[in-house]
């Protein structure tokens, strides 16, 4: 991240922020998160992981935490992260119930990430990566608005109507000049687990023909795993479960490609101003 006075407080030592979004729900967002995540822990780096999903926060399943895992409080003000596998972890899940409905409308809900966000003593990290939630609302652009993020990953299926919502997504960031450092593909083929044949069931190169139109990097494609699925459901997600998986070999490159692109950027960050136009 670069220097900036207008950095909030608590993100001071954070040095890159990633925001992983969707245009829509259902793609994989979450589990790109934690495994993208963990590759980049695995290859050395300090890793925290903001849960900004305020309404349907995963990553405290995702890694494995009790229903009942609460932060602890330095100085009655700044939440202390719980830790996972090395990485920092914050989220909405840690301070309700889940039986409790979060029933905010946006300017209470961008509130509370943003309490939670520069509330926590995230210390020096090399990268924090934001589970977004999908679409293009509130807490999109709030973050865009009042967070130095380093660049953006889309995340999408191959599926026609994935792909239409992820052009929204690409073009609310490049609206807000915040480079957009690639796509994912995620269930890009199913492969039976009976006899190996592998099916693009959601249809075909959908991450590369997004990343084509957009002049992006295709940063690495997932297959349709029912082992993702279930290591990411018990809090053992495959970078963990598998560190030898070809799976997780395609989250360490993409991991790879995060950090040589932002390594190689050199341009100097300015918090963009945020315009309404009726186009």
């Amino acid at each position: 991240m670069a220097e900036n006075s207008a950095v909030p407080s608590g993100l001071e030592g954070v040095k890159h922020i990633i925001a992983v979004a969707s245009g829509k729900g259902g793609v994989g967002k979450s589990t790109t998160t934690v495994n993208l995540a963990l590759a980049m822990a695995k290859a050395g780096h300090r890793v925290g992981i903001l849960d900004a999903d305020i309404y349907g926060p995963s990553q405290g399943l995702l890694l494995g935490f009790g229903g009942d895992t609460r932060p602890k409080v330095r100085d009655e003000k700044f939440f202390i992260p719980p830790v996972a596998h090395g990485i920092k972890v914050m989220s909405m899940a840690f301070l309700t119930t889940k039986e409790t409905p979060m029933a905010w409308r946006g300017p209470m809900a961008t509130g509370a990430l943003m309490q939670i966000l520069t509330q926590t003593d995230w210390e020096e990290l090399d990268y924090l990566f934001v589970d977004m939630p999908p679409g293009t609302g509130d807490i999109q652009l709030t973050m865009s608005q009042k967070v130095p993020l380093s660049g953006a990953v889309i995340v999408t299926t191959p599926q026609d109507i994935a792909l239409l919502d992820a052009r929204r997504g690409v073009e609310m960031f490049r609206k807000v000049n915040i480079p957009v450092l690639g796509v994912v593909e995620n269930m890009s083929t199913h492969i039976c687990s009976n006899c190996g044949h592998a099916e693009a069931i959601f249809g075909e190169e959908g991450g590369k023909a997004l990343s084509e139109e957009y002049a992006v990097e295709e940063l690495g494609k997932l297959p349709l795993s029912m082992s993702i699925r279930k290591q990411a459901d018990i809090g053992l997600p495959t970078v963990i479960s598998e560190p030898d998986s070809d799976i997780t070999e395609t989250y360490l490159s993409i991991a790879r490609k995060l950090d040589a692109t932002l390594a190689n950027n050199s341009e100097q960050f300015s918090m963009p101003t945020i315009g309404m136009s009726d186009d």
